[in-house]
């Protein structure tokens, strides 16, 4: 590699300290190590934050991305690009990055101009099709790989196809520390003269800590002067979710087994300098992790470097570092097993002494400044590989190339229309109307915006909290007697009707499967998923081709977590027959059509089909609903080429005369809707630009050339006139057009960051 011009500029993109996670550790670490090894080399950072107000970062951060925000990690490409960096250096793992599997890092990598050096923190055994996606795109547009173990090599091969001439094999990079008595620490921390076992890392439940308090009962028959000290915060995502309840019940465990005076929890993160004297002090660490899919474990490369003998479960990572008697290795979740090992070690001095020189022999091949060496020959090599000798010129897209810039997301105004009962139904310009009281319909459509956003990641507290209210109240809207929803319900809480409409009933299961499919969080999915098995079955009992259509939205997304429940699987067979039956009865080749009319919410009847005939296969039946669905798209279609809707003023008949006022957001929504799911079945991109033409009618392109949303707070005007706009901003149409929006940013995530059309979720 003589010929290989000097690497001058490094940019080192992951999490960053302060950030608590062992990524940020990783990368600041890294970082540190090459610039101390090649001084001539200028090395800054590009950190992802995942909370609104980032971190107080040290000045190599030079740049800063938002975890879900795609059109942050195209100005960081934009920025590196500018910066003339030679190299990048990217630490991936699942989780650290947003878009659906993490593919917004994708959309960076596709737009840099320099090689990359991508480190693989996880190796999936076995992905989804989603991850197994990402990582080969991943794969494929990093120039070389690096893996820290012998293992994630041969998994990269075997189950990615990654080409073994692009992978580095470069151990996790540990301090440079001496081989040292453990009595030299312990005074530090009050434990001199007692037997030291260590557990650090951030806290979570599949760190399987209370296999080793079921272990101590046994261990301090024989060793009554052992402390298990357990060394780290909780981690962020677990404190965000549940608190300290892990802690909490680990503590509760440690005095149920009477050995409180023989533990410590130290609930902090801490520096470097102080984390390298906590395992000095140590004479055993132990690794119980309950996951046997983890190919790198910094916490235990620091410790087996540090010379430390190691009892652990058999993890990826510790099976193959502690193989020939470099350590101990213990079934999963056997506390019994860790107590026997244990036990035996402290008996054995020879033995364990001996675990500890051979882990300290091979230890020093993953010093920091050994490790920077290899990274070095990788970067170097990755100029090579990729031809490159100066950065690439820089080129500028017009817009054809561009993403399209969607509108910011505003929910002031869903906020203000919004009370802790639930979503008011309609508003006079921007103010609630109360004596309109509320709807479930709309409830529903809220519930649904909602855990799409939360997929975007955006203001998950926020979002939780409408997720709960609408869920809340479509509960309270269900009759558990005659199985049906109320709809209308007054601004004093009373239910207005005995029952609501069939179409209502569709869209309040059309939610609730949305929220078994979609939602993260267990509460939602057990109540969505109780409430739906109840109402579901009285589709079968409805007339109205939109309340089947709706239903069977619902049950696609209810199958989605749910694909063996026989029940709903015959309903949705029972409902797409119908929708068939109904088109075969009414369609022409001058009318493609379900009915002889066109009335509202009409793209659902084609979404609903192309939705069912993908999932079940059924080749015929998603036929029928493209076909439908592109002879609706060309009908409102304008001679000056943008969307205009079937007006609400009449409809459209069929032989009669089309209304082309009142125009609702309702139909533009629906278009949008179901032209993004016929583009991510077919792949075809006309479908994409014709629900971007559908959502362009929001923000202007229509036929008055107005804006209907509101760039202030995120309203929408409740429908288009022939000569002027509805300006009174309902919860119907404001819905309509955040649920496009958000739709039209999944969509954009999609497109940006795979290039290409990629089915989510199968």
């Amino acid at each position: 590699m003589k010929d290989t011009p000097h690497v001058r500029k490094i940019a080192f993109v992951g999490n960053h300290l302060p950030r608590k996670c062992g990524i940020a550790t990783f990368t600041s670490d890294l970082l540190a190590s090459v610039a101390n090894a090649y001084p001539q080399s200028r090395c800054f950072s590009v950190a992802v934050n995942d909370i609104k107000s980032g971190y107080n970062y040290p000045e190599v951060v030079h740049f800063e991305i938002e975890e879900q925000d795609l059109s942050s990690y195209l100005r960081a490409a934009d920025f590196l690009n500018i910066s003339n960096v030679d190299i990048v250096c990217l630490q991936h793992e699942f989780g650290i990055f947003g878009g659906p599997s993490g593919g917004h890092i994708l959309a960076f990598l596709h737009e840099l101009r320099m090689p990359v050096v991508t480190t693989l923190h996880t190796i999936l055994h076995e992905p989804r099709n989603d991850q197994r996606h990402v990582m080969q795109k991943l794969i494929s547009l990093s120039t070389r790989l690096v893996t820290m173990t012998e293992r994630g090599l041969q998994m990269l091969q075997d189950i990615y196809d990654a080409p073994s001439a692009k992978i580095d094999l470069i151990p996790h990079g540990i301090p440079d520390v001496g081989f040292v008595d453990p009595a030299y620490f312990k005074d530090q921390f009050g434990v001199e003269g007692r037997v030291v076992l260590l557990t650090f890392g951030l806290l979570s439940p599949n760190k399987g800590i209370e296999n080793v308090l079921n272990a101590l009962p046994g261990i301090l028959t024989e060793f009554p002067d052992v402390v298990y000290i357990v060394l780290g915060a909780t981690h962020p995502n677990e404190l965000r979710e549940h608190g300290e309840a892990y802690r909490l019940s680990l503590e509760i465990l440690a005095k149920k087994n009477k050995v409180e005076k023989n533990v410590i929890f130290y609930n902090q993160f801490v520096e470097i300098e102080t984390l390298k004297e906590f395992i000095g002090a140590a004479d055993l660490y132990i690794t119980p992790y309950l996951n046997e899919e983890q190919i790198t474990s910094g916490t235990l490369a620091y410790t087996f470097g540090a010379g430390k003998a190691v009892v652990s479960t058999p993890y990826w990572h510790a099976a193959e570092l502690l193989a020939e008697d470099r350590g101990v290795l213990v079934p999963f979740g056997d506390a019994q097993a860790i107590a026997v090992e244990v036990t035996g070690l402290l008996r054995d001095d020879t033995r364990r002494h001996t675990i500890r020189k051979n882990a300290y022999r091979i230890g020093r091949d993953m010093t920091w400044n050994n490790v920077a060496q290899l990274y070095m020959r990788s970067f170097k090599l990755s100029r090579l590989d990729s031809g490159v000798h100066s950065p690439k010129s820089l080129v500028t897209k017009t817009l054809d190339r561009k993403p399209r810039e969607l509108p910011k997301l505003k929910l002031n105004h869903l906020t203000r229309m919004t009370d802790t009962t639930g979503v008011f139904q309609h508003a006079i310009f921007s103010v609630p109307n109360f004596s309109e009281g509320y709807c479930t319909d709309d409830n529903a459509r809220a519930y649904i915006l909602a855990i799409l956003l939360g997929e975007l990641g955006e203001e998950p507290e926020h979002m939780r909290t409408l997720a709960a209210t609408c869920a809340g109240f479509l509960h309270h809207a269900f009759v558990k007697n005659t199985k049906r929803f109320h709809n209308f319900m007054s601004f004093d809480r009373r239910w207005l009707d005995d029952k609501g409409s069939e179409d209502c009933q569709g869209r309040a299961l059309w939610a609730l499967g949305t929220g078994v499919g979609r939602s993260p969080y267990r509460d939602f999915q057990m109540m969505a998923g109780q409430l739906f098995a109840l109402a579901a079955p009285a589709l079968t009992e409805f007339t109205s081709p939109r309340a089947w259509a709706f239903g069977l939205i619902g049950i696609h997304e209810y199958l989605r977590r749910l694909s063996g429940d026989s029940l709903v699987n015959q309903i949705r067979e029972m409902l797409v027959s119908r929708l068939m039956e109904l088109f075969e009865r009414n369609a022409a080749p001058d009318w493609c059509w379900f009915e002889q009319e066109l009335s509202y919410d009409n793209a659902r009847l084609a979404h609903a089909l192309i939705l069912s005939g993908h999932a079940t296969g059924q080749t015929v039946v998603f036929e029928r609903g493209l076909q439908a669905l592109r002879w609706l798209t060309m009908l409102q279609i304008s001679e000056k080429g943008h969307f205009r809707p079937i007006g609400s003023n009449s409809f459209y008949h069929r032989g009669g005369a089309r209304a082309n006022f009142d125009q609702q957001p309702i139909e533009a929504q629906a278009i949008v809707s179901g032209c993004l799911e016929a583009y991510r079945t077919t792949k075809d991109f006309w479908w994409y630009e014709q629900a971007q033409r559908a959502f362009d009618w929001f923000i202007g392109w229509n036929d008055l050339g107005r804006e209907l949303y509101s760039p202030e707070n995120g309203g929408c005007s409740d429908g288009l006139h022939v000569d002027r706009i509805n300006e009174n901003q309902g919860a119907e149409s404001t819905l309509a057009f955040l649920l496009s929006l958000a739709e039209m940013r999944l969509a954009q995530n999609i497109v940006t960051s795979f290039k290409e059309p990629v089915v989510i979720g199968e």
